[in-house]
């Protein structure tokens, strides 16, 4: 899609950014996708099936659907999903397609993109065809050099230092309520402090702060939701001291103080 002429994109008029209701369901279709759909998730949390790979899916979680592709969707209530979604076609087959998901790094300049095609065609604005096939292709072309960007990280690194940094992310997942620290984290896989957090981040996407605090909120939300702890114990067996702390930082990452999903 990268050297396409934004003549070749058809624009369809399924597109919308919408916040979807706490039953909302996108059953599998009878037919499979019929043309290609740029589904972007702002916020809220679920899980996506593609061709029968399930998606846990959050903030910055992006996926092209292509044609023939088989597609369902589900949320969690407590926390609904927030999309963008546009449809279109292509007059000829392209010679690079971005990938059918990933979790984009930059998400401001992408987030303006979509929010100015939506509004696009929300009342009729003059040029709203040809500017948006022109805003298409810059989001095909971000999807693309994310792509490129995250090959060339991975490129450089090797296998052995990849399978180090997720084992360690894995760690973080599988115990989420010690006390990890850069430091301890990095003698675990035996790198520099420094380097660790700097390939940590090219690898996984996060700081490796950000990522304990996701992965202790993502299971306070599970603990909440479904076994019944209270606030103050969930929030105890996280390994937060001060209960306001985490229920800021709860709300920060959710949306919703931790009373609301219990």
């Amino acid at each position: 899609m990268l050297y396409l002429n934004p003549e070749e994109f058809l624009l369809k008029p399924a597109l919308a950014t919408i916040h979807c209701e706490p039953n909302w369901m996108w059953k599998k279709r009878d037919e499979p996708m019929p043309n290609f759909d740029l589904f972007y998730v702002w916020s809220g949390e679920g899980t996506v099936k593609l061709n029968k790979k399930s998606y846990h899916v959050g903030k910055g979680h992006c996926f092209l659907f292509k044609p023939g592709d088989e597609t369902e969707a589900t949320h969690n209530p407590q926390n609904p999903l927030v999309l963008t979604y546009i449809h279109f076609d292509i007059a000829e087959t392209p010679s690079l397609i971005p990938s059918s998901h990933r979790i984009l790094e930059n998400t401001i300049s992408f987030e303006s993109l979509l929010t100015q095609y939506v509004r696009l065609f929300l009342v009729k604005t003059y040029g709203a065809e040809i500017e948006g096939k022109l805003i298409l292709k810059q989001l095909m072309i971000h999807l693309l050099r994310e792509e490129q960007e995250k090959k060339e990280v991975l490129g450089s690194t090797s296998n052995s230092l990849l399978e180090t940094i997720r084992e360690i992310a894995n760690y973080i997942q599988q115990h989420p309520g010690e006390p990890h620290t850069i430091e301890t984290l990095s003698e675990r896989a035996n790198l520099s402090q420094r380097y660790f957090s700097q390939k940590f981040k090219e690898i996984i996407g996060h700081t490796v702060k950000s990522y304990i605090v996701y992965t202790r909120i993502k299971r306070a939300e599970h603990l909440l939701h479904f076994t019944g702890m209270s606030v103050t114990e969930t929030a105890n067996a996280l390994g937060y001291n001060d209960l306001h702390f985490f229920s800021r930082q709860f709300k920060q990452y959710t949306g919703k103080n931790p009373s609301e999903i219990r």
